[in-house]
């Protein structure tokens, strides 16, 4: 097992412009080093094209990088994320079904500009010049492309008004099931946990009898320390982690001028950082030897 520190503090959920984040993924490290956190995971959505710079990045900044991936998921018309820590990022299903989710996100993302240009001045030139080379593209580009054009204050406003379901606007994308990705994660060597599943709304889409299902199908863990999970689905969660012997993690879920959340204002326990290590064959985490710890 990867020597990771004993007292590490780590955010294990944040994002990079290689999917909806406003950081490169060498500036997601810098910024994770000058947070204090001696570990991190970057966490793109359908990619792991941000490994290879975060590693480098990670080394020279002497912060532990744990490779990861948030797989979209869903549950009838209801978006259910699933983190997978340390996959194989060759694994063919893996590879296959994230192509096919992108490709998804990419034409749903075309649909939903062409029935908001009925009714904003938008472009979908103006969503590409809000991406980087290669990036996932979704709806994250279409509100930041928004609020550049003037229609919207920020990212957020844009989904509390335009983007937002009610509006009209909507688009479904193609994503497996959490069983399907839940197995797909296993399969390809990862450790599969559950993304902020206290928001609102949630509980309605995983009953307790869903999280029993994705427990016998491999699930490792709840992500309940979220900035964006309720207060009020957290202690069920906890009972349901105890219940079915789920570890549980905390992260930011940070996206950088993407959303409010700041790095490291939520953690996860040492343990469960050096359990997921010891679980995930498909990839192995940069861990900076001591001498490049003390150095920071």
């Amino acid at each position: 097992m990867a020597d990771i520190p004993v007292a590490v503090r780590a955010d294990l959920h944040t994002h990079s412009t290689v999917s909806d984040g406003t950081d490169s993924p060498a500036e997601l490290v810098a910024a994770a080093a000058r947070s204090g956190l001696e570990a991190f995971a970057i966490t793109d959505h359908d990619s792991t094209a941000g490994w290879a710079a975060a590693r480098i990045a990670a080394e020279e900044h002497g912060v532990t990088m744990i490779p990861g991936i948030e797989l979209s998921t869903r549950v009838q018309f209801a978006s259910v994320h699933v983190l997978g820590y340390l996959v194989d990022p060759a694994h063919g299903g893996l590879l296959a079904e994230t192509a096919r989710i992108r490709e998804s996100r990419l034409t749903r993302a075309e649909r939903i500009v062409e029935r908001i240009a009925v009714d904003y001045d938008l472009t979908w030139d103006d969503v590409l010049a809000q991406t980087s080379s290669g990036a996932t593209i979704g709806r994250p580009h279409i509100a930041d492309a928004l609020v550049a054009r003037g229609h919207a204050a920020t990212r957020s406003d844009a989904f509390a008004g335009i983007l937002h379901w009610r509006s009209g606007y909507a688009q479904p994308h193609y994503a497996p099931d959490p069983l399907t990705g839940i197995r797909l994660i296993r399969a390809a060597g990862g450790v599969p946990v559950l993304a902020h599943p206290g928001t609102r709304g949630a509980e309605e889409v995983l009953p307790e009898s869903r999280i029993r299902q994705l427990v016998d199908a491999g699930l490792f863990g709840l992500e309940i320390d979220h900035p964006e999970n309720t207060d009020a689905a957290k202690p069920r969660l906890r009972r349901l982690a105890d219940r079915y012997g789920l570890a549980v993690t905390g992260s930011s879920d940070y996206h950088g001028l993407g959303k409010p959340n700041r790095l490291g204002e939520c953690t996860t326990d040492p343990e469960v950082v050096a359990r997921i290590v010891a679980e995930g064959t498909g990839s192995s985490p940069v861990v900076p030897r001591a001498g490049e710890r003390a150095a920071r």
